[in-house]
């Protein structure tokens, strides 16, 4: 029996031996960086397909709620995949909702990305919000990994910023008035922001040294979710130009 199985039952990666927190991590953010590679050649696929991109854009994006039932099937996709990450039982199934995740991710970016990277013709808004995502990202995991603070009270400011901001992107079908535009994506950067701090938190303090497949999967999503408001909100103010 292996370090990490040894732990995995009731230990945390906190608890754990120096060399088997050292594979948690390894693992983990192995995890994240194949994640976010699968997720750039699924979008890459995607976008170089019109025959494909453009009718599922049509339908994400064709009618008045079309996008609203997207975001409630994304939500419902996102919630499977995290239960089968957490799975005990079955390293398939864990494989299968980090899968799940990336699929879900990949075809709710595909509008945004298709306007920028086509209609826009500034494929470059693309790559210079990767760079930024890149950098906060790593600016936040030094200050996690380097004060070893544990962020989990932030755990419930996210929970009221998630029904806040699912609020807004609903009520912002109905009512014609209520346009969410840079501070509304300038708002979700600094939640993201938080966001990653919460999850990193949890990789060092609280999942167990079996669980990198679960861990990888809310680092990923917080990841792309910071970089999707990031493209947003450089859209925006090109817009404005």
């Amino acid at each position: 029996m292996n370090l990490a199985d040894q732990y995995a039952s009731s230990y945390s990666v906190a608890q754990a031996p120096a060399d088997a927190r050292t594979t948690f991590y390894q693992k983990t953010y192995l995890h994240v960086a194949a994640a976010v590679g699968a997720l750039i050649l699924f979008e890459a696929f995607l976008i170089s397909t019109p025959a494909i991109s453009i009718p599922l854009i049509n339908l994400m994006v064709g009618g008045k709620y079309s996008w609203l039932v997207v975001m409630a099937l994304f939500m419902g996709a996102s919630w499977i995949a995290e239960k089968w990450a957490h799975s005990n039982t079955s390293k398939g199934l864990q494989y299968a909702g980090l899968a799940l995740t990336v699929v879900a991710y990949g075809l709710v970016f595909l509008p945004v990305l298709f306007l920028a990277m086509v209609q826009m013709n500034a494929p470059a808004l693309v790559g210079q919000a990767g760079i930024i995502t890149g950098g906060l990202v790593a600016g936040l995991t030094f200050v996690a990994f380097s004060t070893k603070k544990d962020f989990s009270f932030l755990g419930g400011f996210l929970k009221i910023a998630g029904f806040i901001a699912i609020g807004l992107i609903a009520a912002s079908f109905f009512f014609d008035g209520l346009n969410l535009g840079t501070w509304f994506s300038g708002a979700m950067i600094l939640v993201m922001g938080a966001s990653i701090l919460y999850q990193t938190s949890n990789i060092i303090h609280h999942y167990r040294p079996d669980q990198h497949v679960a861990a990888s999967l809310g680092l990923f999503a917080s990841i792309a979710t910071l970089f999707f408001y990031v493209l947003r909100l450089l859209m925006a103010l090109r817009g404005n130009d």
